[in-house]
């Protein structure tokens, strides 16, 4: 990157819209309440979790298929948290939407506090000229339910500079999750 990697991050979103809205700093506290970390750190962004989600329910024996998903097997829910069920899985948006640069991937993972509590966060990677919301996948590995937090930090954004500029890209091969907005279900 030539420059620190904080610096970067923090010109790519102002000049070029790479995250919106973006916290130019850590937050780790709003007002006097302490909150679960976000904004720019010191080699990536700590996302937000939007206020909407999507929960597994088997209330309709519905099969998870990938190539087939059903809708029904998810409850849609929105509020200020939400209840993941024991060793379940829910979907959610991150506030934040992404505009990855050609010459850049990413690499997301969970927050230390909620692996802590066994909530695992598996994202795939923002492959270049990808842009869109984040679908986030949460599952919550524990036998009780857990708590996720709307509107704070729920994963880190890694951003990793390429030598060269791809090829082909995300957007040159019309990637079928190109400028997703709100929570994504699988798609062939």
């Amino acid at each position: 990157m030539g420059v620190h990697a904080d610096t970067w991050i923090r010109r790519m979103a102002k000049e070029h819209g790479m995250i919106e809205p973006f916290e130019e700093k850590l937050v780790r506290k709003e007002g006097d309440a302490p909150v679960i970390s976000y904004g720019l750190s010191s080699y990536g962004y700590d996302l937000r979790v939007a206020d909407e989600f999507k929960v597994f329910t088997n209330v309709y024996n519905a099969v998870v298929d990938p190539k087939a998903f059903d809708e029904q097997s998810f409850v849609n829910m929105k509020g200020t948290s939400c209840l993941v069920p024991p060793n379940s899985f829910a979907l959610a948006r991150s506030i934040e939407y992404f505009r990855i640069p050609r010459d850049v991937i990413t690499l997301c993972v969970g927050k230390s506090t909620y692996a802590r509590c066994g909530i695992i966060v598996n994202v795939t990677p923002f492959e270049p000229e990808w842009e869109g919301h984040v679908t986030l996948e949460i599952s919550n590995t524990t036998p009780l339910p857990a708590r996720i937090y709307a509107g704070e930090g729920l994963a880190q954004v890694l951003f990793l500079a390429a030598a060269e500029i791809c090829e082909t890209s995300y957007k040159d091969r019309a990637g079928k999750y190109q400028s997703q907005r709100g929570i994504t279900v699988p798609r062939i």
